[in-house]
């Protein structure tokens, strides 16, 4: 794809190597941390628990409904939120006001007792989320020159492993008082945004001028007729969606599906799993981006990564055990952070324009974090016809799927 004036190759321009020496690379991988701290904790953990004490009987339907609710809001939000960090000009005070306001919804989200609240609450999480998540994603591609972006990638990719610990390990600590570990991760997020926000220093840009409604429905929509972002767009929520759909059921999987040790319960076999996988995801993490920055390959790692993730998802197909669960929780780990990383670099080369990077990152992250929300809607339904064995099946039919989707993006190797 030939690049214009005002490419995403205009934002080596604006970004030196220093900064993404000087301390912006930990700073990431802190923010991202604690941003999937709060995800993977509250959509894996919290959540389930929370619905099941309300209606232990419908828990499978109303855990899909909630997250089905909460994938439309975000889905809508999340690109509004990245268009209102560029019209500002800045990334800092919206990552740190979305990181304050996590504290509050987080803390109304323990306080409900009803499904119909408990969607509602976890919609406006999801909204004060989808600010500081646009605005810390929108960092790399504003300041971080293309020869680091892996490296910076890899930082991002990093804080999935470790967030995913923090978050699984901290929500089972609580799971007998959710509404504490609720607080808790709440209160990560804002202490991860105040640190950012107060250290990561920012040069503020050019505020752009309010665009009429129709003109920014318009260029959300105009992004995806870009070939290769679309593409990008396509090969993420694929994979993300079977992932998750698998992971945030994880919880139910294990009380319901498999035959744990004696001894083990089901949320303690979630933090056994967490930190299996969140090892395999941090190795491969690591050496995914560094090696794609040192061969300047960014889809064939993308590629086999999602590959493998389809593979590993089949374990539990042919062992539904406890070992079997072991086995998927790394390898898929390993095929999951190599995606991650390296996926983020090749998406940052691929935006249309740098002065919209935060809207336009903001329309990726719905192929993020929308799914993430979705895929409970999606499991509850397959679960409900025909129990956890499709489940696993869709997954990996997914991420083979998006494997494939990378093949047609043509301006990165």
């Amino acid at each position: 794809m030939a690049l214009s004036p005002t490419s995403t190759a205009d934002l080596d321009s604006r970004p030196d190597e220093t900064t993404a020496r000087r301390g912006l690379l930990p700073l990431l991988f802190v923010g991202n941390s604690a941003m999937y701290a709060l995800y993977l904790g509250v959509g894996g953990v919290l959540l389930p628990l929370q619905v099941e004490h309300i209606d232990p009987a419908a828990k499978v339907a109303n855990l899909g409904l909630i997250g089905g609710v909460a994938a439309i809001f975000a889905t809508f939000f999340n690109p509004f939120a990245g268009a209102l960090s560029d019209r500002s000009g800045r990334r800092n005070p919206w990552i740190l006001g979305g990181g304050l306001a996590a504290v509050a919804v987080m803390a109304l989200l323990g306080s409900v007792a009803t499904v119909l609240l408990v969607a509602i609450a976890w919609c406006l999480g999801q909204a004060a989320m989808n600010f500081y998540q646009a605005a810390l994603t929108s960092v790399v591609p504003d300041r971080v020159p293309q020869a680091r972006r892996g490296a910076a990638s890899a930082a991002v990719g990093l804080g999935l492993p470790v967030g995913s610990i923090i978050g699984v390990v901290t929500a089972s600590a609580f799971s007998e008082r959710y509404r504490t570990g609720y607080l808790v991760l709440g209160l990560l997020v804002a202490a991860a945004a105040v640190l950012f926000s107060s250290c990561a220093k920012e040069q503020r840009m050019p505020a752009k001028a309010p665009a009429p409604l129709r003109e920014q429905a318009a260029a959300f929509l105009g992004v995806l007729r870009e070939h290769d972002f679309r593409w990008a767009f396509i090969g993420r929520a694929l994979l993300v969606l079977g992932y998750f759909a698998v992971v945030g059921y994880q919880l139910y999987i294990l009380q319901d599906h498999i035959a744990l040790p004696d001894g083990l319960s089901p949320a303690g076999a979630v933090a056994v799993l967490t930190p299996v996988s969140a090892v395999a995801m941090a190795i491969s993490t690591v050496l995914g981006g560094v090696l794609s920055d040192r061969l300047d390959r960014r889809k064939l790692f993308v590629g086999i990564s999602a590959g493998l993730s389809g593979l590993a998802l089949l374990i539990p197909v042919f062992s539904p055990t406890w070992a079997g669960m072991l086995a998927f929780s790394a390898v898929n780990g390993l095929a999951f952070g190599c995606f991650m990383a390296v996926d983020t670099a090749l998406v940052t080369m691929v935006l249309p324009k740098a002065e919209d990077a935060a809207r336009d990152m903001g329309v990726l992250n719905i192929a993020n974090a929308g799914p993430q929300i979705l895929a409970p809607f999606v499991a509850s339904a397959v679960v409900s016809l025909g129990g956890y064995t499709p489940l696993f099946l869709l997954g990996a039919a997914l991420a083979v799927l998006g494997a494939l989707a990378v093949r047609p993006i043509s301006s990165i190797r």
